[in-house]
């Protein structure tokens, strides 16, 4: 790790972006070890679901979203896939 500093320093990574990039990557290996389960890989870093939901979508693809993506994708009976939306109420 300190040889990676190291490298990190000569290219001036600024120490934000040096964070951050470390937080991606991390929390995509949590994800990959918890097969894409958030409330896993929440209680896995020590974080609330929600929180990690946010990051994950705060990375705008930067991070492997497919459990984000899982989640609002329903299989109908027809095999087709539909997004789930907000529910709507008929008056």
């Amino acid at each position: 790790m300190e040889d990676l500093i190291e490298l990190m320093l000569d290219g001036r990574i600024l120490l934000g972006e040096a964070i951050d990039e470390f937080e991606k990557l991390y929390i995509e290996k949590a994800l990959k070890r918890n097969s894409d389960h958030i409330s896993n890989t929440a209680s896995t870093l020590g974080i609330h679901r929600n929180t990690l939901s946010k990051k994950v979508a705060d990375y705008n693809g930067s991070v492997n979203r497919s459990s984000v993506v899982k989640r609002s994708v329903v299989k109908t009976k027809k095999g087709s896939s539909t997004k789930k939306g907000p529910a709507t109420r008929k008056r």
